[in-house]
């Protein structure tokens, strides 16, 4: 079949479709669902295979059903990879060699191609008395870099950055620090983090009562409820961090409660898990099943729902005995319970093609009603399961005595009762990103349309980014049957016009057809007032929702998309950049790094240019006498000084350059650690960008003395290379090796 756009295309190419070295592979998506579909129809009896090979590639023709990216990726392929794509990793141990431990396994699920998430609210505080050895502790913040520098080491399967998530209680001591880490723009990138937080805690904000901090038993201090939750409020208000996870609710509303406790999510919270717990996902695109989309009478085919939802639940029950598991207690977990997670995707788009506008009442009815077939033939088929190849190991008859059981119809109870289940739980709600673009970018999830016409930026191999432009799925179909006739406007709803309470109305509606949780963004406007913001959280506790997420454009985390107008024009060629031209002489500082085990120093020059706003940095030089830095820095500097000299805010330089680490180690400067030469440059940066008008206050990098400094070095030292050379009393002098072209 024909790709919807080119950029479904190459998703398909770049992330899905199997390309061996030697060998047969994919030439087409179908060869892909044929792969797919005979590799997990393997876990069929020999005599069924032929049959369910051929149901799960007719389920994943058209895009109809969409495994999870790890499923179309791995499936048939051979390679050493999870099927599963996210994990919760074992209960973090408070000792260094539990730890150290537990930072091995999350590196080995990566490695397989499996996103993290991990509790840490397991590790004592920060300055807690560490027993034996003398020492105080350096709390669960210290160790979460550990796991962040090893994730970025680590190349999961599929070309793609492991994905973590880290929680810590809302009692924890170490709460506000945890709150605010995310503030740094350098640390914890690779996570997203989200706050554990307790009815206890709601009733004690309501209250305005005192909050326990404790640990081990121990209350550490108390701090006022709603100081700690104003903090948590401004946080994510500020850079999109923490998110929360109302813990309590996703216990008691956990079908395998009476066998488990949860205390942390997999990296997009979609999945709420125990220890060694895994996610196998696979969502159903609603926009694929309406018939006579933007007519009076469109409907989505519930009948073809239900026929969708039974081969899928299937499907993903086979792919629990096919998949590889990166641990053995992670396979474990897995068969003892069973647990599977289908969702949807393409909500938003069928709703639009029924005229149903995203976050109104109407919405949130039809999508109850649409996630309640779901639901209803999720259980019916594992029960049925159950009848053919027996319950889940773990299960009991108690489950049914389960909130999510009890809310069923009595029909199926009856079924359960009879047969069992196959699986411990069965729906959840995932963000379908990638899947969702091959799918011919149909809105992702449960979430609303961002824009019906965009510009994505996509992450390249060599780390940069390109930007395509993307019409989404549902205006696509719409220009195909009525060409440049305006689209309705009442349904065509995007983010951006969504109030927070729309966003959440949508969330609730869905979480009460869904056994685990759902992966969805309350967006809000950057111009929204914080009073308007803060009560986001809140209200979600109060309409069910077991955790939530918002997202504000702001400086630290940018975003991922840009909207452009749905009606807008092709996009044109970028404007050449043009580089401001030098002027014949320029005035800076010119700074001296003395690096350890380095007998030659570094020179690092700044010069500025007068802007409307004062002076500003316009190029750099670094030179040194160690020749073995000539070529990079030399690099370096003509990269800075370009950036420099395109003007605009250009801090980043500073805060990337300090963010590299040296494998082989930093130093110490002064009392301080910095990671590597190139951090120590991108301080001498940040100091520069905030010195007054005379000269850099003197830190770890010794800046020229002001009698050096009115004798700033002009050129390289013919002698030694190093950038000492300057014009003094008439003669050009070198600091370093004591050069002087008049003596």
């Amino acid at each position: 079949m024909a790709f919807d756009n080119p950029l479904a295309a190459d998703i398909w190419s770049s992330k899905y479709r199997f390309k061996p070295a030697e060998g047969v592979g994919d030439d087409t998506v179908e060869q892909t669902w044929a792969r797919v579909a005979a590799a997990i129809a393997e876990a069929e009896p020999p005599k069924l295979r032929r049959h369910w090979r051929e149901r799960f590639a007719e389920a994943l023709s058209d895009f109809q059903f969409l495994p999870a990216g790890r499923i179309m990726a791995g499936a048939g392929t051979g390679r050493a990879v999870t099927l599963f794509n996210c994990f919760v990793m074992g209960t973090v141990p408070d000792d260094l060699n539990g730890i150290f431990e537990a930072v091995r396994e999350a590196a080995v699920t990566m490695q397989q191609g499996g996103g993290v998430g991990m509790d840490f609210s397991t590790i004592r505080p920060s300055g807690a008395p560490v027993k034996g050895v003398g020492a105080d502790a350096s709390g669960p913040l210290s160790f979460m870099d550990v796991w962040d520098s090893m994730c970025r080491t680590i190349l999961s399967a599929g070309q793609r950055r492991g994905a973590m998530m880290g929680c810590l209680r809302i009692d924890h001591p170490d709460i506000e620090a945890f709150i605010d880490a995310k503030r740094d723009p350098v640390r914890l990138r690779n996570f997203n983090v989200s706050v554990l937080v307790t009815d206890a805690f709601m009733r004690a904000l309501e209250a305005g009562a005192d909050w326990p901090l404790v640990f081990g038993g121990e209350t550490y201090r108390t701090v006022p409820a709603r100081d700690l939750w104003a903090r948590l409020m401004q946080a994510t208000y500020d850079v999109a961090e923490p998110g929360v996870i109302f813990i309590d609710r996703v216990n008691e509303r956990n079908n395998l409660a009476d066998v488990e406790t949860i205390s942390a999510s997999n990296p997009c919270g979609e999945q709420m898990l125990p220890p060694y717990g895994a996610c196998l996902l696979g969502s159903i695109n609603l926009a694929r099943l309406v018939n006579n989309p933007f007519e009076a009478g469109a409907t989505l085919d519930e009948e073809r729902l239900g026929e969708l939802t039974r081969t899928a639940i299937r499907f993903l029950d086979d792919v629990i005995d096919v998949s590889r598991f990166p641990l053995e207690a992670q396979a474990e977990e897995a068969r003892a319970k069973r647990r599977l997670g289908l969702g949807v995707t393409g909500l938003a788009d069928a709703l639009v093609f029924c005229g149903i506008p995203y976050g109104g009442e109407t919405a949130a009815e039809t999508t109850r009603r649409w996630l309640g077939v779901i639901k209803r033939e999720a259980y019916r088929a594992s029960a049925e399961l159950a009848a053919e190849k027996g319950p889940y190991p773990l299960y009991d008859s108690s489950v049914l005595d389960r909130p999510n059981l009890l809310e069923l119809d009595e029909e199926t109870r009856v079924l359960i009762a009879r047969h069992g289940l196959r699986n411990g739980c069965l729906t959840s709600i995932a963000p379908t990103g990638t899947t969702s673009l091959m799918a011919g970018n149909v809105s992702s999830g449960v979430e609303p349309v961002f824009a019906f016409a965009y510009t994505r930026k996509v992450l390249q191999p060599d780390g940069s980014k390109r930007e395509e432009a993307v019409e989404d799925y549902a205006l696509a179909v719409w220009k195909r049957l009525h060409g440049d006739a305006p689209p309705p406007a009442g349904s065509f709803v995007t983010a951006q016009t969504l109030t927070p309470a729309q966003h959440l109305r949508m969330q609730a509606a869905a979480q009460q057809m869904i056994d685990s949780s759902i992966s969805k963004t309350v967006n809000c406007p950057e111009n929204i007032a914080f009073d308007d913001f803060a009560d986001v959280y809140v209200e979600g506790w109060k309409l069910g929702c077991k955790g939530l997420t918002t997202y504000r454009p702001n400086a630290v985390t940018g975003s991922v998309l840009s909207a452009t107008p749905a009606a807008a024009p092709p996009p044109t060629p970028p404007a050449e950049i043009r580089l401001s031209p030098r002027p014949e002489a320029l005035t800076g500082s010119t700074y001296k790094i003395k690096w350890p085990d380095s007998p030659h120093a570094v020179y690092v020059t700044l010069n500025d240019v007068e802007g409307p706003d004062g002076p500003r940095p316009f190029e750099i030089f670094v030179n040194s006498k160690n020749m073995e830095h000539y070529a990079w820095t030399l690099g370096l500097t003509r990269m800075i000084s370009a950036v420099f000299r395109r003007g605009g805010d250009v801090s980043f330089v500073a805060d990337e350059l300090k963010a590299v680490f040296d494998p082989r180690g930093g130093g110490w400067l002064n009392g301080r650690y910095v990671p590597s030469l190139l951090a120590a440059i991108g301080g001498v940066i940040e100091r520069h960008l905030a010195r007054d008008a005379a000269i850099c206050e003197h830190d770890d990098h010794t800046a020229l003395a002001p009698a050096e400094a009115a004798a700033r070095p002009t050129a390289c030292c013919p002698r030694c290379g190093a950038g000492g050379l300057v014009r003094k009393e008439g003669c050009d002098t070198c600091f370093e090796c004591g050069y002087s072209k008049c003596g």
